[in-house]
């Protein structure tokens, strides 16, 4: 049983609770109290698949029990105002699923009920107004708290910030100079503080706050363990890591994601668990991200205001802050610096920017195989919009160039996708045309925002549809401005915008005319599932061009209210996509008797019970568990799951039957884990007295057993 606090009652909470793969059969319970604002006659009303009751004060409302398909009923209640205690009763019995409740009051139209008027303890309904308009007018308090900081932060610094917002005099003329303005550590604190406060309340306790509600975040915390532990004893191996026993280069079914891995790696050897340290690498994610683009767009305006608002519109959007989940989306640093290679070499093409073209392209790629595709569109999008940097005479140096970085990134990249092609070539790790049609973007994605800003107006109409790519409207009114006023001039808002339109049309995926060719042609979007994705490239040319709307809103800007717009401009930026506070799951720790089998070498592991593989999320946790010991182990999960874990599901699935041991003989496996609390007090009893199996340690409801020839 698994007790949470749900915002509300519905579907996606259901999906929720399951990860997104709920079992066939499951009732869940939600309690709590309802708020009336006035007496009267309420009815109430489910829609469900299967059955549904509502209960309120103790009198059952709404009966929708039984196995069905979507289907309503309602039921009246006669309320006091006042505090309600309601009690929510809902069963799958099998097939797809469905929640929802609604309530009419005094006869009038039917609505869905507030999330704001349910809460864990009884409160009036004006005490609930009063949170629900203190959480309504919270942007505007962080607002001014951000404002206040932006002013402290003036005064603590001197002269030395308003020099760089006001671009003063002083300041300008050298470009060794804007080089040192944007690289200094002041730079780098700046984003590491707005990163916090972005993610907050992540940063109050890194070691127990987590996502680890999401089984991708459990993965992707495995996945930066497991690289640190492999790569300094065994790095020819790397790719042969611990889970889906006995296959081979099972690192490939996810993002190896090597970079972030090497920012985790010494927080881990220093004894860090791998949630702490996924927590920072996190955090340092959106700050590496919005300071590199402020390297680089400081570079291109000589405008520190313009690259701190482009920094913060890059590393803070709606897209990176819905998917921290997923290590890969904020780690997106080396994109700047590769489209800064990339104009070095149109404008002056040379072996040396190619190096650094190929270099920057090849730590990005490295991040996420998703960001390999991605950027490899940009790359050549950015040069078709620039033909006058490699037609006519331009072409034999300017070609070549680019040729060289190509070939330098493919020999670099070659180790590290060498198990990416075995493991699509001898195991089939693709994805269809169909799957790149059903999981591509819709105009929705393109709205969908966790902003608290916009959440004021718009509701949460937009929350739930991912993947979120809204640029935001700040982030918009700029590229305007600057196209406008004749920017797209420049080749590089060119080469951005060329990027961002490419990747907005091929987030549409197989439903783009023209899609089903390139995805014959090119075998890079075999590997892309979620093409829905690659519509980030929109938020990166937005934010790149809105450096230039910053260049273009100062000169409409007289001299002396510079200070206070350029404020305005960063406070705006940096609060339009606020999503904190965030809300986090409570992480406790791996149980320590995981490691008991460190010191059992040959040991060879299955957790048991073994998930079905509709719901192999759940193995998730069983990878992070493997920490402790590294030891091989027969569940898995992954991106990919492979054909053989559907064969031990069969095999395991009636543990602890005959034909289970059997199995376990057969994959010689030394020691299971067993969740005793997943199991009937019979079924826990027949464990202990199978044949075959030894109990040696119990921490919990976790029992170790060893398995022995009978």
């Amino acid at each position: 049983m698994t007790r949470r606090i749900d915002a509300d009652v519905s579907t996606a909470r259901v999906a929720s609770v399951w990860q997104g793969f709920p079992p066939e059969r499951f009732t869940i319970r939600w309690s709590g109290y309802l708020a009336t604002g006035r007496s009267g006659s309420y009815t109430f009303a489910t829609t469900s698949d299967d059955g549904s009751v509502v209960t309120i004060d103790g009198h059952q409302v709404v009966e929708n029990g039984g196995q069905h398909g979507v289907q309503t009923a309602t039921g009246r209640i006669d309320l006091e105002a006042g505090s309600h205690f309601v009690l929510i009763e809902y069963s799958q019995l099998g097939g797809a699923y469905e929640m929802a409740w609604s309530w009419a009051q005094d006869g009038g139209s039917s609505e869905p009920i507030p999330s704001w008027l349910l809460s864990s303890r009884r409160v009036t309904y004006q005490r609930a107004m009063l949170a629900h308009l203190l959480d309504r007018v919270r942007v505007v308090l962080v607002a001014s708290a951000l404002v206040v900081l932006l002013w402290l932060a003036t005064g603590y610094f001197g002269r030395r910030i308003e020099h760089r917002l006001m671009d003063h005099p002083a300041a300008q003329g050298k470009s060794a100079r804007v080089r040192r303005i944007g690289a200094t550590a002041a730079d780098l604190a700046l984003f590491v503080v707005l990163a916090v406060v972005q993610t907050w309340p992540l940063a109050s306790d890194p070691r127990h706050l987590s996502r680890n509600d999401n089984g991708d975040t459990v993965l992707n915390e495995w996945v930066l363990a497991w690289v640190a532990h492999q790569a300094p004893r065994d790095p020819l191996h790397l790719y042969d890591a611990n889970n889906f026993y006995p296959e081979r280069d099972t690192l490939a079914y996810a993002e190896a994601m090597i970079p972030q891995s090497a920012l985790a790696a010494p927080l881990l050897w220093l004894g860090a668990s791998p949630v702490l340290a996924y927590n920072v690498v996190l955090i340092a994610g959106f700050a590496l991200a919005g300071w590199m683009r402020l390297l680089v767009l400081g570079r291109w305006t000589c405008q520190w205001a313009a690259g701190l608002v482009s920094g913060i519109l890059f590393a803070f959007n709606a897209h990176t802050l819905t998917r921290l989940p997923h290590m890969q989306a904020q780690h997106v640093e080396f994109i700047p610096l590769t489209l800064f290679a990339l104009d070095a070499v149109l404008a002056r093409p040379s072996a040396r920017h190619a190096a650094r073209l190929a270099l920057w392209f090849t730590l990005q790629a490295l991040t996420s195989i998703y960001l390999l595709v991605i950027m490899t569109f940009a790359m050549a999008a950015g040069a078709l919009a620039r033909p006058e940097t490699w037609t006519g005479r331009r072409f034999r140096h300017t070609v070549p160039a680019i040729a060289l970085a190509a070939v330098l990134a493919a020999v670099a990249l070659a180790p590290f996708l060498l198990p990416y092609w075995r493991v699509y070539h001898d195991q089939g790790m693709t994805r269809s045309i169909e799957q790149a049609t059903f999981f591509a973007a819709t105009w929705q994605n393109y709205l969908s925002t966790p902003s608290r800003l916009h959440y004021v107006w718009m509701g949460d109409r937009w929350w739930s549809i991912s993947p979120a790519l809204f640029p935001g409207c700040f982030g918009l009114a700029l590229v305007a401005l600057a196209v406008s006023r004749g920017a797209a001039r420049d080749g590089r808002v060119r080469m951005c915008l060329a990027a961002g339109v490419v990747g907005v049309l091929l987030s549409f995926g197989g439903r783009l005319p023209g899609y089903r060719v390139l995805y014959n042609v090119l075998p890079l979007l075999h590997s892309i599932r979620m093409t829905s994705r690659l519509g980030y490239l929109g938020i990166v040319a937005v934010s790149a061009v809105a450096g230039f709307g910053v260049v273009e809103l100062r000169r409409l800007t007289p001299v002396r209210a510079w200070k206070a717009v350029g404020a305005a401009a960063v406070v705006l930026a940096t609060v339009e996509p606020l999503a904190a506070p965030i809300e986090f799951a409570r992480f406790e720790g791996i149980p320590l008797i995981y490691e008991r089998l460190r010191s059992e070498p040959h040991a060879l592991v299955v957790e048991l019970p073994f998930p079905m593989p509709r719901t192999v999320t759940l193995n998730a946790a069983y990878l992070l568990n493997s920490t402790r010991n590294w030891r091989p182990i027969v569940n898995g999960y992954s991106g990919f799951v492979p054909l053989s874990y559907e064969q031990h599901f069969e095999q395991l699935g009636g543990f602890p039957d005959a034909k289970s041991i059997d199995a376990l003989a057969r994959l010689r496996v030394t020691h299971v884990f067993v969740h005793r609390e997943a199991f009937s007090a019979p079924l826990r009893e027949q464990i202990d007295r199978t044949v075959g199996l030894r109990r040696v340690a119990t921490a919990g409801s976790i029992a170790l057993y060893e398995v022995h020839s009978p």
